[in-house]
């Protein structure tokens, strides 16, 4: 309950001297000079107390959202992987030098909508300007955080991330090549001064590896007798085995007579055993002498995925050899197995039906 004392001063000034104890948590003291005040602080404290959203709102006044990322950087960061933990450092670096003096009670929904749109309205290092698809990443960093803040720390009492709304973005990009351009691609990359070009790209379109997991490759994760690699740090942060067959492990076997014993790396670097080789201008010469438009490497990710839409593989199927955790990064590929879903049907039909 709350009690309310009058104080005087050695000057005759009066002030109101509020104790509020509840059982079960620690005492709160507060002075006012008008009676007034007194008890409209006994009565909003005293109801947040018994709500449970005293002490969080008073944890939000003490710290800044720079004692939010340093702690995020010291506890949080260390469970992901070496690459995930620099790219959220990144962005999290990006809103502590906006929001770092700012206590955690004056970060607002307005707040973090200003700086949402500043950033939208900035340009990368290319000189191009940010998408909605990056304005969501760092929106989702920020969210997580604050998360972490609320639920575990016990310093703020919400997520002002919550009411924050993030830009639409665009329909997934799918960009696959036709069998006449693959066949010109592969032809290019055989015919390239690159030695590992060919084999890489290979690999790529047979197993749907993203770049940095097949150029950081280490033999010991590779397992040729029984056609397998092992994933150890994925996008995801999740374990990840890569089945190999076929041409592509053919290939690789063949590879593995002549590997280089200076290096654990698949693919080291020509002047560095240290570092993945580089195929950035290998690949794009390939492009331009297969006479291919419009696209990146990243796209040999989405042929493999067309390719098994297009094979009868499952949206579910095909997620599990991406290493997506849901199917909504795989539904854009649903129309191409617009056929096997239907004699899936057809199927399910003629079982149920086709003895009447």
């Amino acid at each position: 309950m709350a009690s309310i004392r009058t104080r005087k001063s050695q000057d005759g000034a009066t002030s109101y001297f509020v104790e509020i104890r509840l059982k079960g948590y620690p005492p709160q003291r507060a002075s006012f000079d008008r009676l007034t005040d007194a008890r409209k602080w006994a009565a909003s404290t005293e109801s947040a107390i018994r709500e449970g959203r005293h002490f969080k709102t008073a944890e939000a006044k003490k710290h800044t959202f720079n004692d939010v990322a340093a702690r995020y950087n010291l506890e949080v960061l260390p469970h992901y992987s070496e690459r995930e933990q620099k790219e959220r450092k990144a962005k999290l670096d990006w809103w502590n030098e906006r929001l770092k003096d700012y206590l955690l009670s004056d970060i607002t929904p307005a707040l973090i909508v200003q700086n949402r749109d500043s950033f939208a309205r900035s340009e990368n290092r290319q000189g191009e300007k940010i998408s909605p698809a990056t304005v969501n990443r760092y929106l989702a960093l920020i969210s997580h955080v604050f998360t972490i803040a609320v639920n575990e720390w016990q310093w703020l009492e919400d997520n002002p991330v919550k009411k924050v709304k993030r830009p639409k973005e665009p329909r997934g990009r799918v960009r696959f090549l036709d069998d006449d351009e693959r066949n010109r691609l592969l032809q290019a990359c055989k015919e390239s001064s690159n030695e590992v070009l060919y084999l890489c790209v290979i690999l790529a379109l047979s197993t749907g590896m993203r770049q940095g997991e097949l150029m950081g490759l280490l033999w010991r994760d590779v397992d040729l007798k029984k056609g397998n690699i092992i994933l150890h740090e994925t996008k995801n942060g999740e374990r990840r085995r890569v089945p190999l067959a076929g041409h592509g492990l053919e290939l690789l076997r063949e590879y593995g007579k002549i590997r280089r014993l200076d290096s654990p790396l698949m693919f080291p670097s020509y002047t560095n055993p240290i570092s993945p080789i580089n195929l950035r201008s290998a690949f794009t010469f390939a492009l331009e002498r297969a006479e291919i438009k419009d696209f990146h490497w990243h796209d040999l990710r989405h042929c493999t995925a067309s390719y098994l839409a297009m094979n009868g593989a499952s949206l579910a199927e095909i997620a599990e050899i991406l290493g997506h955790k849901t199917l909504a990064m795989v539904k854009r590929y649903s129309h191409l197995s617009d056929g096997h879903v239907s004699s899936v049907v057809a199927r399910m039909n003629d079982k149920i039906f086709g003895g009447v």
